[in-house]
């Protein structure tokens, strides 16, 4: 390759580097506020069907602690 056209390629090369590198923190940027944006309608969704009654309800079995036993022995003994 003749270094005109080798000088040439490499400016090429650098705008699209460029030109890469702001469509990639451009898109990043992006990503971020909708990742945001998802977060705070998730938290009110949950809001809103927790008020109406709609979420199931969690019903934790758990053994009575044994005498003398801590509640992580316990739990070390359950599957």
């Amino acid at each position: 390759m003749e270094p005109k056209h080798s000088a040439e390629m490499s400016r090429h090369l650098d705008k699209q580097n460029h030109a890469l590198m702001e469509t990639y923190r451009a898109m990043s940027h992006e990503l971020h506020k909708l990742q945001v944006e998802e977060e705070t309608i998730m938290r009110k969704l949950y809001e809103l069907m927790s008020a109406e009654g709609l979420l199931p309800k969690h019903k934790e079995k758990r053994e009575p602690e044994r005498a003398g036993e801590s509640s992580q022995e316990n739990e070390e003994r359950e599957p």
